[in-house]
Parts: C-alpha cells; sequence; structure tokens
C-alpha cells in the first residue's frame, strides 16, 4: 500500500497550525530539561506556535519536580500524569486526550530525537500531507549508537511489514512520527500499552490511505 499523492496536497499558510510536542517520560530527570530546553529553542526560533505535553508516566524520581520548575521559564510546557499502569502506549494514549494543537509530534524524552527534524517534520505538514514519518534508514538519515542486535532485529521486523502492508516506509517502528489531528481522530481508540503503538499508530495510519511524507532522521 502506498500514500496518496503529493500532486492532491493542498498547503496550508505557513505557522497557523499549533504544534503539540507529545513527550512521554518515566524517570527522565537527567534527560528531560535538555529536551524541553532544545525544542522550545528549534521552535522559538523558526515561530513555530507549540506546546510542550509532557506525559509523566508514573515516575519515582524528581522528574515531575524539575518539569514544573522548568515551566516557569517555559510557558509551553503541559504536564500531565498517567496513572497506574505504565506502559509507553498507555503514556502516549493518555497524550492523546490531553494535546492541544492542530499537529501532534511524538518525541523521545532523552534527547535522542533531533528538534531540528521535529522542525522540518512540521514543515512537510504545511506542504499539504496527512502525517510524517521520519526515518532513519533512507538517504540522509543517520543513527548512531545503536545496539547491533537490535539493529539487525529492527530491519528485519521492517523489511517484513513492508512486504506484508507493500509499503515504502521503511521505519514503522520507530516512535518519532507527525500527526494531522484529524488522523489522530480516525485512529482512535489504540489499544498498544508498550513500544508496539509505535507500530499500531503507524500501522493504522498506513491502511487509511493517507498522505504520507517519510523524512530523513538523525537518532
Amino acid at each position: 500500500m502506498v500514500s496518496k499523492a503529493a500532486s492532491s496536497l493542498v498547503p496550508v499558510e505557513k505557522n497557523t497550525l499549533l504544534y503539540s510536542v507529545l513527550i512521554p517520560a518515566y524517570n527522565e530527570e537527567k534527560n528531560i530539561i535538555p529536551t524541553l530546553e532544545s525544542l522550545a529553542a528549534a521552535l522559538r526560533a523558526e515561530s513555530i506556535p507549540f506546546e510542550l505535553l509532557v506525559v509523566n508516566d508514573n515516575s519515582t524520581d524528581n522528574t515531575v519536580a524539575v518539569i514544573e520548575e522548568k515551566a516557569k521559564e517555559i510557558p509551553e510546557i503541559h504536564l500531565v500524569h498517567n496513572w497506574p499502569p505504565g506502559g509507553l502506549g498507555r503514556a502516549i494514549r493518555c497524550g492523546l486526550h490531553h494535546y492541544r494543537g492542530d499537529v501532534l509530534a511524538v518525541v523521545m524524552a532523552d534527547s535522542s530525537d533531533n528538534p531540528l527534524d521535529v522542525v522540518r517534520c512540521y514543515r512537510k505538514i504545511e506542504e499539504g500531507y496527512d502525517c510524517v514519518f521520519g526515518s532513519r534508514f533512507v538517504k540522509g538519515g543517520r543513527v548512531t549508537h545503536y545496539p547491533p542486535v537490535k539493529l539487525v532485529v529492527n530491519r528485519i521486523v521492517n523489511h517484513a511489514m513492508q512486504v506484508l502492508f507493500l509499503t515504502h516506509h521503511n521505519d514503522l517502528t520507530n516512535a518519532f512520527k507527525v500527526y494531522r489531528r484529524h488522523v489522530i481522530q480516525s485512529i482512535l481508540p489504540l489499544q498498544a500499552a508498550h513500544f508496539n503503538i509505535t507500530i499500531e499508530m503507524s500501522l493504522s495510519s498506513l491502511i487509511r490511505r493517507y498522505r504520507i511524507a517519510q523524512v530523513p532522521i538523525t537518532w
């Protein structure tokens, strides 16, 4: 299955879409502040209206305290809590009931996703796409410090899904993807509780034949 042709895209006026960046966070007191600061700086530099929606996934360290303190400096921070049981999928599902934007990106709290890629994906949405899938494995993409065994498993799983769903998208397991609000609304309710949420969201968008762009990203 392939995405709809780009010729049907309808561009929107730049910077008219509120951008929600959903960040699930479990015990990220040492990582979350650099992530929030770099995202805010990159989005402000491009004059993109945004919110940083942090979902506290039952953290037992000082994650909540450091976020609340940083929110005094970055008012775009919006903190919500995922009540037990935890899990990445449940945290993302929680965030999908609280985001305010027209466009939503899922970004990890540990700075593994590049803020410049977050900006680039917003620009692709402005071109008229419904979704933007970041790929670490197309020309221009880059992966560093990825465990070799995990990398092999990743490529096997993604290749199998490419064959099964007849798609050119080759990084469906990657959490970093961007969706318009109407796409999110159409794929709810989601069921995944853990990392399989990334596949559920990707495939749910693909089978509905939304207009999806694939862009190279660094990880």
